[in-house]
């Protein structure tokens, strides 16, 4: 028998309320994945402090900002070296992250001007697991 792959996965994709707005983004074709392979859920705003729901937020400038205009960079970076933590705990190689979030976010995320415009860029955590060798992946890769 084959053994499992342990991949990080956005636990939104997986069903969890754990989106600022307290829903998820369930992605089907990851959930049959998970019937193959070991996903991890992890959500780095939880990881990094912040409840659910919570405002709105985007990274604009290399800070993450909330739409009435607080500073919660502190709490993302929090959060995505949590999710590195685990990702090394485990010797994941792989991430499936959601895409255009200021956290998970890989390739293009939301522009910071909160009006649904997307910019070429990375969140903090889908950063952060590149920069460390992992690869990321995110649900549109899954269509």
């Amino acid at each position: 028998m084959k053994k499992k792959e342990v991949i990080i996965c956005s636990a939104c994709l997986l069903g969890i309320n754990c989106r600022y707005d307290g829903k998820s983004k369930i992605n089907q074709k990851v959930i049959k994945l998970a019937e193959r392979e070991l996903l991890i859920p992890v959500c780095p705003e939880q990881l990094g402090g912040l409840t659910t729901p919570r405002e709105a937020a985007e990274k604009k400038l290399g800070k993450v900002l909330t739409e009435s205009g607080k500073d919660i960079t502190k709490e993302f970076e929090k959060g995505a070296r949590e999710v590195l933590k685990i990702a090394k705990l485990f010797k994941v190689k792989t991430a499936i992250l959601k895409q255009n979030s200021p956290s998970c976010g890989f390739g293009k995320i939301y522009d910071g001007s909160f009006s649904g415009q997307k910019v070429k860029g990375n969140g903090l955590a889908a950063d952060l697991l590149r920069k460390n060798k992992i690869k990321i992946l995110t649900e549109e890769d899954f269509k």
